[in-house]
């Protein structure tokens, strides 16, 4: 049996094991632990207000940073920018737990979120790149199960913390000397032992990728978008809010984690099968189930089932759009993942803004969880469109 060689910048395992790892702190620790953190954040420090303006303008960061990788045009520039979302990652985390500046922690959340983007979109670009497999489908599906992980992982960190009376102030501190110290690990192994020379990697922008059915997918991306975030942001705080249910947010939210770390390989085998487009369509369905069940009733059950059904569907359908834009685009994967990812992030950046003005009018959840299963419904109608005029996709 051929040992692995962990440190070979060229081994397929590492190079998996490199950007779940970074998956972990680029978008774990900057970003996702934050749902994590709320509930205790909510109790001294945060206005449920202030939370939403937070979720809102990690999301202006990221979409940024989305956008910003289209234009990275070389994998030399691509692995420099995937270092600087590292700093960033381990920078942003630290202010939050040293500070309660409140313009300070706008600025943090902003940075975190450009870095985000670096570490999923530029970093998967990197990922895919590197691989030496010929089908890459269910390698790129091991790499997005960095996403649960990234949240299952963060929250542990989250607990112990708090097992030994941590306050939320030290669990930010915490989280980001484990993010400095595992970053080394993949900007050591998603690099290159000398510069890739430059025009056999270059890439122009091409707008004939933009197809009609690549449009129509960039627009139930977005839809997506706004279905992510929502249960991404509040989740722990919706359950917390049900009567009866005090206390089961955290529970739910690492049900989340658990339930998305297979669900990236689960749904790429079912679109290599049944093709993508039909099991975006059937995931985006499950996902509007989980988001209706806490504004239609307070079972416990239920309930955690709706962080089952959020954590195995949001996490794969990053996988399968992401996937699939990559394959779209040939040679060229970074140009349709970060148009992709745009209009994810201008999603994003909508839906804690109205969110937040839903709750403190109504002074419940439910409208806003009814708001966004509306409107994921809308990008299942779009794609069913797709299949009704055979628009040419996979």
């Amino acid at each position: 049996m051929k040992s692995v060689n962990l440190l070979d910048k060229n081994s397929n395992i590492a190079i998996l094991l490199a950007g779940i790892i970074a998956l972990i702190i680029g978008v774990g620790v900057a970003r996702f632990v934050f749902t994590s953190l709320l509930p205790s954040m909510l109790e001294d420090y945060l206005t449920i207000s202030f939370a939403g303006v937070l979720a809102s303008i990690n999301y202006v960061g990221y979409l940024a940073g989305s956008i910003f990788s289209v234009f990275i045009k070389d994998i030399n520039t691509k692995v420099k920018f995937f270092r600087l979302g590292m700093f960033l990652a381990v920078i942003t985390t630290l202010m939050l737990g040293v500070t309660t500046s409140e313009t300070i922690w706008i600025i943090s959340r902003v940075l975190a979120g450009f870095g985000a983007a670096m570490a999923l979109v530029v970093g998967s670009a990197i990922v895919m790149n590197k691989l030496n497999i010929q089908n890459k489908t269910k390698a790129m599906g091991i790499h997005f199960s960095g996403i649960g992980f990234s949240i299952l992982v963060s929250d542990f960190i989250v607990r112990i913390v708090f097992h030994f009376n941590g306050t939320w102030q030290f669990a930010w501190i915490v989280l980001a000397f484990f993010a400095f110290v595992m970053s080394f690990y993949s900007m050591y192994i998603l690099s290159y032992d000398k510069e890739v020379k430059q025009n056999s990697v270059k890439h122009h922008i091409d707008k004939s990728l933009f197809s009609p059915f690549v449009i129509i997918l960039i627009m139930a991306y977005f839809c997506e978008g706004v279905g992510m975030v929502v249960q991404g942001t509040f989740l722990p705080d919706i359950i917390n809010s049900l009567k009866g249910l005090e206390g089961f947010g955290s529970f739910t939210w690492t049900l989340v984690g658990v339930a998305g770390i297979p669900s990236c390989i689960i749904w790429m085998m079912l679109a290599h099968k049944y093709g993508s487009v039909n099991i975006i369509i059937l995931a985006m369905f499950l996902q509007v189930i989980g988001i209706l069940i806490s504004a239609l009733t307070n079972n416990v059950y239920l309930n955690l089932l709706s962080g089952i059904l959020y954590g195995g569907t949001f996490i794969g359908l990053v996988a399968l759009f992401m996937n699939l834009g990559g394959k779209l685009a040939g040679n060229n994967p970074v140009m349709l993942m970060g148009a992709l990812t745009t209009a994810y992030g201008i999603g994003q950046v909508a839906a804690p803004l109205y969110s937040v003005a839903l709750i403190e009018h109504f002074k419940t959840y439910d409208y806003t969880l009814y708001v966004t299963a509306f409107i994921v419904s809308g990008g299942i109608v779009l794609l069913i469109l797709t299949k009704i005029f055979k628009l040419k996709g996979e």
